[in-house]
């Protein structure tokens, strides 16, 4: 018999946990496997000046990468998982299998739009972004080659997520970032330590790994798609056939539907790309320092740091992936009670894993950023402001979520427009003021006033009981993850002045027990107070009574 799964008509909170502890699990190993990496790849490239103008070079050439990649597909699995999640609630099936189909072909065509102008025009890309740094042409080139390959790709994860099946999502993105890390690293070791290269060429060829781990990934899709072929097509036959579209129509409503979607997902890579332009002509307006020294700095906010902190935003990463389609699909079903609880569990949810893992990430930034890059005073520092910047950025994409599946894709994109305004007007005044510090700090101003926009529309549309969530649900996590960065914070700390000296090695070791401290002192809290069964909907009891809590 074929395969059942939940179509996107499932709403249940049970629904939206599974949706986002696939989607959030694998978020969590592809960004850990993004930055693992950097250990032995940093130490293979030699000294210590140069693993930083390699990390400059690399963060540079894969922010544009990011944007390219995102105005090419980023919108289209949340497009087309909301679209394929209305059509299912509607009974609707084959429409969906049809609009499925019309992306298929709109995004070949775009893959090859973008990675030809990627590609051909490389030395004006790198004027634009990397004021014309000659070292980042050839990098350019060789991840054009992947934008070929990814919108089809979004598109086969976007329909997959339509029916509420995050698995087959998830783990193509874990074995496509397991297959592309392997690759850089293999190549890396192969061009530094046994022919002895430059760390130019082993960065541009470290960049081709994209291509090997899309082109994987695609072929496990396929497996899936094979397995469960039956199942969707006894949907198609046995579903409503009451809705006539053309081919036209379905690109139209591909169109409509992605474009919001590539504007909201760029966001990040659009702020990044904004600090990558200007913060080296910010810098030398005010100050004379050499190109070096420049890329060190940047290599700091724009790579290193910027690099651990989206494993935690992986984390909002799957509270959206789920989220889209089940809100949607109660939007189609003008189920206003169901949708109010959708957004309250959607809240809380967030804030129940992504606070404890952004200020547990700030309390042990001095051992994290020794494990992954070697002592760095001004890099550590750096580390815990983005951490505040994680939370904020994670909180952004999960209220343009909501938005953009109650179909106000419109306020959504007016509102981030109002907050990168307000980056652009500030930028250059706080890296006057701050330096390193400025890019980032801009960034949080422009977060906090689009996340407060979004909250207040959210709450206008759809009223929801704050002080009762705040009181009940909100306050004891933040009470809970507060007193867990204090201690942690407190441990580290003595940590640090009984151990200056601390190198990689015991470094790690320190980070571990701080982690597994903090772990204990969360998890433990969460347990007793009944904040685990309250949010996530399900009993702990088995838990309290395997670790005797009370």
């Amino acid at each position: 018999m074929a395969e059942q799964p939940k179509t996107s008509a499932t709403n249940s909170p049970d629904s939206l946990l599974s949706g986002s502890t696939w989607i959030t699990a694998s978020g969590i190993i592809s960004r850990a496997l993004s930055a693992l990496y950097v250990i032995p790849w940093n130490i293979w490239m030699g000294s210590a000046l140069i693993a930083a103008s390699a990390n400059a070079l690399y963060g540079k050439v894969y922010h544009i990468y990011d944007f390219f990649l995102l105005i090419s597909t980023a919108g289209l699995p949340s497009a087309i998982s909301k679209q394929i999640s209305h059509y299912n609630a509607l009974g609707e099936y084959e429409a969906g299998n049809q609009l499925f189909k019309q992306a298929l072909k709109v995004t070949a065509i775009i893959g090859v739009v973008f990675a030809g102008i990627m590609y051909f025009g490389a030395p004006e890309v790198a004027q634009v972004f990397t004021n014309g740094d000659p070292r980042s042409i050839p990098a350019i080139k060789a991840l054009a080659i992947a934008i070929l390959l990814l919108p089809t790709l979004s598109i086969m994860r976007g329909y997959f997520q339509g029916y509420s099946l995050m698995e087959p999502s998830a783990l193509s993105m874990m074995f496509e970032q397991l297959v592309r890390v392997c690759y850089m690293l293999a190549i890396t070791y192969i061009t530094m330590q046994i022919r002895h290269g430059n760390y130019v060429d082993a960065v541009t060829k470290s960049t081709f790994a994209s291509f090997v781990g899309a082109s994987a990934s695609i072929l496990y899709l396929l497996g899936c798609f094979w397995r469960r072929r039956h199942y969707f097509g006894d949907l198609a036959t046995l579903g409503s056939h009451n809705l006539q579209f053309t081919a036209r129509d379905f690109t139209k409503e591909i169109v409509q539907q992605a474009i919001p979607f590539v504007i909201i997902d760029s966001t990040i890579t659009i702020f990044n790309l904004f600090d990558q332009s200007t913060f080296n002509w910010m810098m030398q307006s005010f100050m004379r320092i050499s190109q070096q020294q420049l890329d060190y700095y940047y290599s700091l906010f724009g790579f290193q740091a910027n690099k651990l902190i989206m494993v935690i935003v992986s984390l909002a990463t799957g509270v959206v992936s789920s989220s889209i389609p089940l809100v949607s699909s109660l939007y189609t079903q003008q189920k206003t009670e169901s949708i109010k609880q959708q957004i309250r569990d959607i809240l809380c949810l967030f804030m129940f894993f992504m606070l404890p893992a952004a200020l547990g990430m700030l309390a042990v930034a001095r051992p994290l950023w020794i494990t992954f890059y070697a002592y760095s005073a001004l890099g550590i520092k750096i580390m815990r402001l983005s951490c505040v910047m994680a939370l904020l950025i994670g909180l952004f994409m999960v209220l343009a979520a909501i938005l953009q599946a109650l179909y106000k894709n419109g306020l959504a994109i007016r509102y981030l427009g109002i907050g990168f305004l307000v980056k652009i007007i500030i930028q250059w005044p706080l890296v006057y003021w701050l330096q390193a510090y400025g890019p980032i700090w801009a960034t949080i101003c422009a977060m906090i006033v689009i996340c407060a926009l979004m909250v207040t529309k959210i709450n206008r549309l759809y009223p929801l009981p704050w002080a009762q969530i705040l009181r009940r649900d909100l306050w004891p996590l933040i009470a809970l993850a507060v007193v867990m960065l204090l201690v942690v914070w407190g441990i580290d700390g003595l940590v640090g002045q009984l151990d200056t000296t601390g190198g990689r090695l015991r470094s790690t070791g320190y980070l571990m027990l701080e982690i597994i401290i903090g772990a204990f002192i969360y998890g433990y809290w969460v347990l007793k107070k009944r904040s685990f069964d309250q949010i996530l909907h399900i009993s702990g009891d088995k838990l309290r009574n395997k670790l005797h809590i009370k």
